[in-house]
């Protein structure tokens, strides 16, 4: 399936339900007094992160979701029904804006969150509620506030632990193959990998993280080239970066140059992704003679003056890869957060700013 991590939707909440005028009218009861009922609210419509999704593809098939109106009150004050909210499932990880405005609504980050994206109506009020002392038999009525619409602009931003940058052909792809069970297409030319990658990674029963491999970057992907820098979002959330550098390039260029400019397309891209720990892997070691392999990987490591972890690797002959996965697992068990209640946060529509604000409990 082709990974589509952007779409526009089209929400519309329900209108609440109309009050109405009625009156008791009973044999032997000549002033039977109003009885006319509230309508029912409108529906509202939330997204929800549901599992199972990893794409937004769905969403280039259906544009517009709408949840019930509110019916109208009835005589005997009885109330009309609220409409059903409507629950429309999105992959974990997507954020959420206005499409015209570009304003941010909110985001969806562990499965079961939801999101209000579009108020039902509030309901109007029958004429019972204007009763009164000196109002006795009041001929008001009050309509049901109009349905909200919006149009919403989804983005999915891929959760993983680790993600994968370099050069096209670096060997990414190979070694996601290798660790994982996710099957990137692996080829000997460049620009192989066109949409981001999953692989789950497990070294045990309850020891696994998640890779993101995502297309390969070139010099001048900051201002469009090529197809990488566009998908750099996925590896925004990763705890942790693996620089993959390609030991023998196939244009027979030079390692230290190609690093140096994926660092450089990152610096313009995001000033914070370039912050983020970021661990050297020197692939494709299976092309060198095997007593030159170590003193290649100490050349490449002094000319970058890397101070952080490196690892020499072969991601086709699965050489040095367990190492490597091993030390990411113990990374991530290390810096993992412990668990505490988190404050939650929903959006609420507040009908005097006339827009959805954050509320905490």
């Amino acid at each position: 399936m082709k990974f589509v991590d952007e779409a526009i939707i089209k929400v519309e909440s329900g209108k609440g339900g109309n009050g109405i005028v009625s009156f008791r009218r009973e044999k032997y009861i000549p002033f039977g007094g109003p009885d006319g009922g509230d309508g029912g609210d409108g529906g509202s419509v939330y997204l929800v992160a549901h599992p199972s999704m990893n794409t937004l593809v769905d969403f280039r098939q259906q544009y517009f979701y709408k949840a019930e109106n509110g019916q109208n009150g009835q005589s005997k004050e009885k109330t009309g029904k609220a409409g059903n909210d409507l629950y429309v499932p999105v992959p974990i990880g997507t954020v959420v804006n206005e499409a015209d405005t570009d304003e941010y609504i909110g985001e969806v980050i562990k499965e079961g969150d939801t999101l209000l994206v579009a108020k039902g109506g509030f309901h109007g009020l029958g004429n019972t509620r204007y009763k009164s002392s000196v109002n006795r038999a009041p001929r008001q009525c009050s309509k049901g506030t109009p349905e909200e619409v919006r149009k919403l602009h989804l983005e999915l931003k891929v959760l993983a632990d680790v993600g994968l940058l370099g050069l096209p052909n670096a060997g990414k792809s190979t070694f996601i193959r290798s660790v994982s069970a996710a099957t990137p297409k692996v080829a000997d030319y460049p620009f192989t990998t066109m949409f981001p990658n999953l692989g789950v990674v497990s070294l045990s029963p309850h020891r696994n993280f998640v890779i993101a491999d995502i297309p390969g970057i070139i010099e001048g992907a900051a201002e469009g080239a090529g197809l990488g820098i566009q998908f750099l979002k996925h590896v925004s959330r990763t705890g942790l970066l693996l620089h993959f550098i390609d030991v023998a390039p196939y244009d027979e260029g030079d390692p230290i140059k190609n690093f140096k400019a994926i660092e450089n397309e990152l610096e313009k891209y995001d000033q914070e992704l370039i912050k983020k720990e970021r661990w050297l892997v020197v692939n494709k070691l299976d092309l060198l003679p095997e007593n030159e392999r170590q003193q290649s990987f100490d050349n490449i490591v002094n000319e970058l003056n890397w101070k952080e972890p490196a690892f020499m690797i072969s991601g086709l002959n699965k050489e040095g890869t367990q190492e490597l996965v091993s030390a990411i697992m113990d990374h991530i068990e290390q810096n993992k957060e412990p668990k505490q209640e988190q404050e939650h946060v929903e959006m609420v529509y507040d009908p005097v700013l006339g827009k959805l604000v954050e509320t905490s409990s």
